[in-house]
């Protein structure tokens, strides 16, 4: 059990330490003294032609009262200077504690901004408002994910309640439609739901590691996101090599299928010729998967806020667009959690490039794949 009775402070030690090599230090000259100096003066009163000649009784007696006048000095002086000198030593301690108050009370912009030269404190300091800051930066994106997340599941709840209402206004509508509306509503919901759970469970560090051919997951992603294609009019054109990698294979394959979600519903229209090519491999001692599509001219203001959740590069277009504005977002916290990188960039003539770099790793019965460039 933690004790929490309040101990002596910090500064009352340091002072008391101070002093306490202050009198040692004293004690230790005056015995030089004694036995360096006093030792080798004689006992006994001598005399000589010019008269009495001080023995060692006779310097002891004048000696002791000041060495005893002077201990007593360095005593008060090792105390009032430890004192004063812990206080300025411990000084940015005092206004790092404070830092932390404010910080515990909610005020997570303040910072203990601590000047002067680098040392230990400043570190400290230093080290502590890269902590908060990185805080601050979590709690505000927390934040708006909280705030979209609700406004975007508030969408297709408003709806089924409007749907619901105007049947029950209207008990002779066509059932049919009700059902199908709420059947398209109600599919939407939940897979904003699974994308948050998938979202969640990608920001977790991974228990276990298996090595992972990509270029699998892309035809198994394939063969998921072909229907979706084939509606749209969409052509998918998968070029992969062996490219491997270790991590979480559900993960991983979210990951691609993400991305070539993303690629087809964010494409151009029905019957204007949209494309997806989709390539695996290995590069620059990196396992590469790119996914290349047509579509839109986004703006390049616009790409570095693609990853974060609930962005989307064009307003959804159709009531039945896939997607919740997590695609990106979920790839980002994927890779993330596997240790690579994403790099999304727009193609002049329309449409997007992602490509995902993972670290490499040799395959279970032989080298790591060949490189392509």
């Amino acid at each position: 059990m933690t004790d929490r009775r309040r101990g002596v402070s910090v500064r009352v030690r340091l002072a008391l330490s101070y002093a306490g090599v202050v009198v040692l230090t004293g004690a230790l000259i005056l015995a030089v003294v004694w036995l360096f100096l006093l030792r080798y003066v004689p006992v006994g009163n001598l005399t000589t032609t010019d008269g009495h000649v001080p023995d060692r009784s006779d310097l002891v007696r004048a000696f002791v009262p000041a060495a005893t006048a002077v201990s007593v000095g360095l005593v008060v002086m090792g105390l009032v200077g430890g004192w004063f000198l812990a206080g300025r030593v411990l000084a940015p301690l005092d206004r790092i504690t404070e830092a932390t108050r404010h910080v515990a009370a909610g005020s997570l912009a303040h910072r203990v901004a601590l000047p002067g030269r680098r040392d230990e404190f400043r570190d400290l300091a230093d080290a502590f408002d890269g902590m908060v800051g990185r805080l601050e930066a979590y709690v505000a994106e927390q934040q708006r994910f909280a705030a979209n997340a609700s406004h975007e599941l508030r969408t297709p709840l408003a709806t089924t309640r409007a749907l619901l209402e105007v049947a029950a206004r209207e008990p002779d509508r066509d059932p049919a439609g009700v059902l199908e509306r709420l059947r398209v509503v109600n599919e939407r919901a939940v897979d904003l739901t699974e994308a948050l759970l998938v979202l969640a469970r990608a920001g977790r560090e991974l228990p276990d590691r298996e090595p992972v051919d990509l270029s699998l997951l892309v035809d198994e992603a394939v063969e998921t996101v072909l229907p979706l294609a084939e509606a749209r009019g969409i052509d998918l054109e998968p070029l992969t090599t062996t490219a491997w990698t270790t991590g979480s294979t559900s993960l991983l394959l979210q990951l691609v299928t993400n991305l070539l979600q993303n690629a087809v519903v964010h494409n151009v229209g029905s019957g204007r010729d949209g494309w997806v090519r989709v390539t695996t491999g290995a590069q620059h001692g990196a396992s590469v998967v790119v996914v290349e599509n047509s579509g839109p001219v986004v703006p390049a203001a616009v790409v570095p806020t693609l990853s974060e959740p609930f962005q989307r590069a064009v307003p959804r277009r159709r009531e039945d667009d896939a997607g919740a504005g997590l695609g990106l977002a979920i790839v980002a916290a994927i890779v993330a959690s596997h240790g690579g990188t994403a790099e999304v960039s727009p193609r002049p003539q329309g449409g997007l490039v992602v490509e995902v770099a993972l670290p490499v790793a040799a395959a279970p019965d032989g080298p790591s794949s060949a490189a392509w460039t």
